[in-house]
């Protein structure tokens, strides 16, 4: 892959007006992506949820979020434009969503992820993520099994 050079990077909370570029993301990142209503809901309503954006020369590159219920945080998504994908982009989401957790009182953080995505997997364990359970069924698209997996947060 080529190599680009990100010389802006910066890291925001998630916005209203970010949505269209999100979905954007959304789109090209899932076969079954979150509505524009179910961003609005997140941003607006639930007052668990924490999203964040990363951008590069102020164009929204990838995004992350999380529910911090007492002191655990569930991540609920995170994506990157495929053609940023294999830069650190995913990583720096997944480290800066552990931070505000910790930062915001949670102990335990978990995720789910599929059993094919690999990559994820790998990241995920990593950052000291370990596989803890499956999740039968758990996708809707093609009904994949999903791995649990849960971290201690120092």
């Amino acid at each position: 892959m080529e190599n680009k050079n990100l010389p802006e990077i910066e890291i925001d909370l998630m916005r209203v007006e970010d949505l269209e570029e999100i979905l954007e993301i959304e789109k090209r990142s899932f076969t079954n992506p979150w509505s524009k209503y179910a961003f609005l809901s997140e941003l607006n309503e639930n007052r668990f949820a924490t999203y964040i954006v990363i951008r590069a020369d102020g164009k929204i590159i990838g995004y992350g979020g999380m529910w911090i219920i007492f002191d655990e945080a569930h991540v609920t998504n995170v994506a990157v434009l495929p053609e940023y994908r294999g830069m650190g982009i995913g990583e720096l989401i997944m480290r800066t969503l552990i931070d505000l957790a910790k930062k915001r009182g949670a102990v335990k953080m978990t995720l789910e992820v599929r059993k094919s995505n690999h990559v994820a997997q790998n990241l995920y364990t990593k950052l000291g993520f370990q596989p803890t359970g499956i999740r039968r069924g758990y996708y809707s698209d093609n009904n994949e099994d999903a791995i649990i997996m849960w971290k201690d947060i120092e």
